[in-house]
C-alpha cells in the first residue's frame, strides 16, 4: 500500500460550478501509477467546495447556480454574518450543504468516474482567488 499527497492549486473561477477534472489530473501525476486505490479530495476553505456530476452539458453547472442562488440568496434577513459581504454568508450556506471533500476510486491509472461524470469546484463567492485542494491517493502501485 502506497500514499501519496499532493497540494493542488485551482485557477480562480467567477462564482459557479466549474468543471476542473482536467486541472486535477494535470497535478496529480501519481495517479498514473496507481493501479487499484482511492483519491481523496479535500478543498481548504469554507464558501468553496467540491462535487461530482454532469461532465457534457454545461447546462447543467448554470442550472445548479440558478437553483443554489434561489434556495440560499443573498441579503436574509436573518444573517448576522454579514461584515464580508452579501456574497460571503450564503457561501458558507452554500459550502456545509455540497460539502468540503470527495473519495474517488482508481482503476488502472485513472478516476473511474461514470461516462458523464466530472469534478466541479462550486465556487460560492463572487471575486474569490485561487483555491488549494489536498489530493491523498491511497493504493497499490
Amino acid at each position: 500500500m502506497i500514499w501519496d499527497q499532493t497540494f493542488i492549486e485551482l485557477a480562480p473561477q467567477p462564482r459557479g460550478f466549474h468543471l476542473v477534472t482536467d486541472e486535477i489530473l494535470a497535478q496529480a501525476p501519481a495517479l498514473q501509477n496507481c493501479q487499484v486505490g482511492l483519491l481523496h479530495l479535500f478543498i481548504q476553505h469554507t464558501s468553496a467546495s467540491l462535487a461530482i456530476n454532469e461532465n457534457a452539458d454545461p447546462d447543467v453547472r448554470g442550472d445548479l447556480e440558478r437553483h443554489f442562488n434561489v434556495m440560499v440568496p443573498e441579503n436574509a434577513p436573518h444573517y448576522e454574518h454579514t461584515m464580508e459581504g452579501p456574497d460571503d454568508m450564503p457561501a458558507h450556506i452554500k459550502s456545509v450543504l455540497v460539502g468540503p471533500s470527495l473519495t474517488i476510486p482508481v482503476n488502472d491509472g485513472r478516476l473511474a468516474l461514470g461516462t458523464w461524470q466530472g469534478i466541479y469546484l462550486c465556487e460560492h463567492r463572487n471575486n474569490a482567488g485561487s483555491r488549494c485542494v489536498v489530493a491523498t491517493l491511497q493504493g497499490r502501485w
